[in-house]
This record gives structure tokens, C-alpha cells and sequence, in this order.
């Protein structure tokens, strides 16, 4: 008799960064777009997937806990203060989200997915997407969102202005200029679990999924993305692009 080869199932967890001491736009997390708060379309976005099979806010708020468990989020305890200062990376934010978490469980995931509440405008197959890429390659260790971009960038060089590729030390059309892309790690990204308990957000075997959805640009800090967002918001509807985003 032969048999079968069993497919273990990967456990996926999605984290969803949450502060509470947001300086720019005071109580960010829980202001609204749209008549709901930002934590919503994150956690929204994160369960139309349907591919994570836990959801964790964390926070160190207790409004923005109360708010996450009612969209459909695990808050089982807040953060501790040392990991939710202004200076904190999002490296080590994630690293500690996670070792918390599992701890919590009781057990070890294979893949973490990132999202963050500022950036709401993203479609929930983005999330399907690098998850499924990291299911369907053991070789890759992250898949994530970019924006292909059409930029001269300069950076300064021991007080010397210089352009940051030797490229761009010529103008060309962007049709045929070579390609640049923006990490937009916060609208999705997904990156094999270790990297994370390393302090890794990303790996160096990546695939990409190139962002084609309006509005992404918008990452809300303060009273005028805020506005922004609720305008776009608003065409989205009257286009009917919204049902893509939850």
C-alpha cells in the first residue's frame, strides 16, 4: 500500500501594531474614516483574507484594545511601556508581539504577516497574496507590497549631495527609465516566522506584489491625511472599489 505524503498546515499569525501615544493626530488609532476607527480596516482586511488564523492588536490602550476585540481581534494583554515609545523600531515591535504572543499560546507559527492601521487603503488579496507565496515556496522568506516609482532620489554623503544610483545622474523618460520600487511593508507583508524572532522584518528571498490600488499612497499622521482619507474614502464608494478593501 502507498502512501500519501501529508501536508503539514502552516499557522499564521497576523500582528497589527497599535500605540496608543501617537503625537501628530492624538487617539490616531481610533480616529475615523468612513464613520469607522483605523484599527477596523486592518483587522477587516486581515479576516476577509482568510488566510490568518489569529489576529493580534498590539497595544498598549486600553480603548484601542476594546475597539480591536469588537472588530474581531485577540488583545489578550497590552504592551509594555519599554516597546511602545516613540524610539521603539518596528523591528523590535514585531519581535516582541510575537515572542509574547506565542508565549501566550503555547505554540510556534510559521509565518507572521504585518499590517499597519495608517495605511487603509489596501486590498485584501494583498494579504492572500504573500501568504500564499510563502506557501506555495519554501525558498522565499518574505513576500510584501511595493509601489513602482519613477523618482531621482539624493542623499547626503559625508556633506556632499549625491544622487543615490549612478542612473539618475541622467533624466530619461519614465517609460523606459529603470525600474524603483517603495516598500509599502504596511498595507501587507509576510515574512517566515524566524525572521521576526531574529528582529528581521524582511528576508533576502523575496517576491513582490505590485500595488495597483487607488489611494495607497495615503499613510494617516495627522489631521490632513485624516481629511484626505475620508475624501478617498468617499470615491471609493461611489466607484465601488471599497468592497475590495473588507
Amino acid at each position: 500500500m502507498g502512501y500519501r505524503k501529508m501536508k503539514i498546515k502552516k499557522k499564521i499569525l497576523c500582528i497589527i501594531p497599535a500605540r496608543g501615544g501617537s503625537k501628530g493626530l492624538k487617539g490616531k488609532n481610533i480616529q475615523k474614516v468612513n464613520g469607522r476607527p483605523l484599527i477596523f480596516y486592518p483587522i477587516a482586511s486581515a479576516i476577509k483574507s482568510r488566510v490568518c488564523d489569529d489576529i493580534f492588536v498590539s497595544t498598549d490602550d486600553k480603548k484601542i484594545a476594546k475597539e480591536a476585540i469588537k472588530y474581531g481581534a485577540d488583545v489578550p494583554f497590552l504592551r509594555k511601556k519599554k516597546f511602545a515609545g516613540d524610539l521603539v523600531s518596528t523591528e523590535e515591535t514585531l519581535k516582541n508581539a510575537l515572542d509574547e504572543y506565542e508565549t501566550h499560546k503555547g505554540m510556534k507559527y510559521d509565518i507572521c504577516v504585518f499590517l499597519t492601521c495608517t495605511n487603509i487603503f489596501r486590498k485584501y488579496s494583498f494579504i492572500t497574496k504573500v501568504v500564499q507565496n510563502l506557501k506555495r515556496s519554501n525558498f522565499l522568506e518574505s513576500s510584501f507590497v511595493v509601489k513602482k516609482i519613477y523618482k531621482h532620489f539624493w542623499h547626503e554623503d559625508k556633506k556632499k549631495l549625491k544622487k543615490v544610483l549612478p542612473w539618475m545622474k541622467e533624466y530619461t523618460s519614465r517609460q523606459i527609465a529603470p525600474k524603483l520600487f517603495r516598500e509599502d511593508t504596511g498595507i501587507a507583508l509576510a515574512s517566515r516566522a524566524h525572521l521576526w524572532r531574529k528582529g528581521k522584518r524582511i528576508g533576502k528571498k523575496v517576491k513582490l506584489i505590485y500595488n495597483d490600488f487607488p489611494f495607497s499612497e495615503v499613510d494617516i499622521h495627522d489631521k490632513y491625511d485624516l481629511e484626505i482619507a475620508n475624501n478617498a474614502m468617499k470615491l471609493l464608494k461611489k466607484n465601488k472599489k471599497i468592497k475590495q478593501i473588507f
